[in-house]
């Protein structure tokens, strides 16, 4: 083994972290990158004397990173600030937010008026949820299944007092505990994490009510998130990795033995004993391999998770009536959720997340001045395809955030820029501009997801939020574990 050459294709988390297993474990690493920087969708944007998070700003299941440097014999180079409130809510028909605290006395105080015995109800519910979580957690999301019926045979082997919650919405789970709208809409909110809805989510994911409010909470990181990328890129080039940007896989050519060898834009073979790819697992299969089973046609039938609209915003003065994490909603929910996956025209009354991560790292931002991040989840490339309207619907935003926190953003912005979902798909290689991969519905998790193995060359791997075990920090974490165990139980070593 020592000495075997691997060539990761995309320095995302997933792609970085299976380089820190790897390279821990005796391999030798190149990195190939399209963007100009690591990162993937965790990424940074300089510009103007402030630094924004590009992609994700807060993450759950912090010690999912502990584990990745103990595995790989390091302390944890990270920092993490705990988020309390874990987020604020805001509804356009309500003057004052919900604050939503880890401490359930303190969340009862918030919805006293508007959900009789919420405590005594939320426990009932995160109890359940618990156990889902626990329940699952090692049988099912931290395991490579070999095909189906391995996977069919794990599930086997989860309490079923479970099964009726793959079936149901996590909507409907919702309405059978609680009786206020606005407390149902607050808990389904980790749904448009997975970049779903809860009318279209498994009832299963309420599990993750559980971890935001119970068992780890929300964290970012000291220094900004692209601190993650930049502690393990070093970590990396110390080992020698090498990492070569601006640089794009686009076809193979077969070698005996049914290996493979990738090939650049440019023509440029890449040899390597093994390949691990953190592109997208689904998309690449047909863009790049030319898989009839992941074309075009066949990919835009599967169900993907929500596009991301951002705007980076600098502004100058302190944001008093707004803290780390939010969420901006109007008044028609349902109607609204059901709209949004299909409709080719941009939302007049839009939902969005605001990140002021200046509020944890002042270092983001110059001083007496904030940085603003606001994600809108749009449709998709296959149904809105056109973004002309970018500023159109930016102005929106920004006009009714100024209105909803009493400070006027357009008259104190110093920087902004806007990222459609064309430019998350061409500087990611996002399918369709599909933010988090593929979506989580019961025939696209575990092994039924894209498989972290190829189905026909045995030297090519994948690793990333549209293979195994499915999205999220974490969750990508867990898969580069997921895909090393792969690559060291083909060679010997376990």
């Amino acid at each position: 083994m020592q000495g075997k050459h691997i060539t990761i294709v995309g320095a995302g988390l997933g792609g970085l972290a299976t380089a820190l297993r790897l390279s821990s474990k005796g391999y030798r690493i190149t990195i190939i990158e399209k963007h100009h920087q690591a990162g993937g969708r965790l990424n940074r944007l300089q510009q103007d004397g402030f630094s924004f998070d590009i992609g994700p700003s807060f993450f759950s299941m912090s010690y999912e990173f502990d584990e990745l440097f103990q595995y790989c014999g390091i302390d944890n180079p990270l920092h993490f600030n705990e988020l309390n409130p874990v987020y604020s809510v805001y509804f356009s028909n309500r003057s004052k937010p919900y604050y939503i605290h880890k401490d359930l006395s303190k969340l009862a105080e918030e919805f006293k008026e508007i959900e009789p015995n919420f405590e005594s109800k939320a426990k009932t519910y995160l109890k359940q949820a618990a156990s889902i979580f626990h329940d699952t957690e090692n049988k099912v999301v931290k395991r490579n299944f070999n095909n189906l019926l391995h996977y069919f045979l794990t599930l086997s082997t989860v309490p079923v007092k479970h099964a009726p919650l793959m079936f149901r919405s996590m909507w409907s789970e919702l309405d059978k505990h609680f009786e206020s709208e606005d407390v149902k809409i607050i808990f389904s909110l980790v749904a448009f994490f997975l970049g779903a809805t809860p009318f279209n989510t498994p009832a299963v994911y309420s599990l993750l009510n559980y971890t935001e409010l119970q068992h780890d909470g929300y964290w970012n990181v000291k220094g900004g998130m692209y601190d993650i990328v930049t502690k393990i890129t070093d970590i990396l080039k110390s080992r020698g990795v090498e990492f070569v940007y601006n640089t794009e896989i686009i076809s193979f050519q077969e070698t005996k033995d049914n290996k493979v060898q990738l090939v650049d834009r440019k023509g440029k073979v890449w040899v390597s004993d093994k390949y691990v790819v953190n592109s997208d697992a689904a998309s690449f299969r047909g863009s790049v391999l030319g898989r009839k089973k992941f074309s075009e046609t066949k990919l835009d039938k599967l169900h993907w998770t929500l596009a991301p609209f951002t705007i980076y915003l600098g502004v100058k003065g302190k944001l008093d009536n707004i803290h780390h994490h939010n969420y901006f909603l109007g008044d028609n929910f349902k109607q609204y959720a059901d709209q949004i996956f299909t409709t080719s025209i941009s939302p007049d009354k839009p939902y969005y997340y605001v990140n002021v991560s200046s509020k944890s790292n002042p270092d983001c931002a110059p001083d007496g001045c904030e940085n603003i991040f606001i994600l809108c989840p749009v449709p998709d490339l296959r149904y809105k395809s056109n973004w002309d309207d970018k500023e159109q619907l930016a102005d929106t935003i920004i006009n009714d955030l100024s209105s909803r926190i009493g400070f006027d953003l357009n008259k104190n912005t110093l920087t902004r820029t806007i990222y459609t979902p064309v430019e998350w798909r061409d500087m990611f290689n996002l399918y369709k501009g599909s933010g988090l991969g593929l979506a989580h519905d019961m025939k696209q998790i575990g092994a039924f997801r894209p498989a972290n193995k190829d189905e026909q060359f045995k030297n090519l791997y994948y690793v990333g939020a549209s293979t195994t075990p499915g999205t999220g920090l974490p969750i990508v974490v867990i898969s580069s574990k997921l895909v090393t165990e792969r690559v060291l139980k083909d060679d010997g070593i376990i």
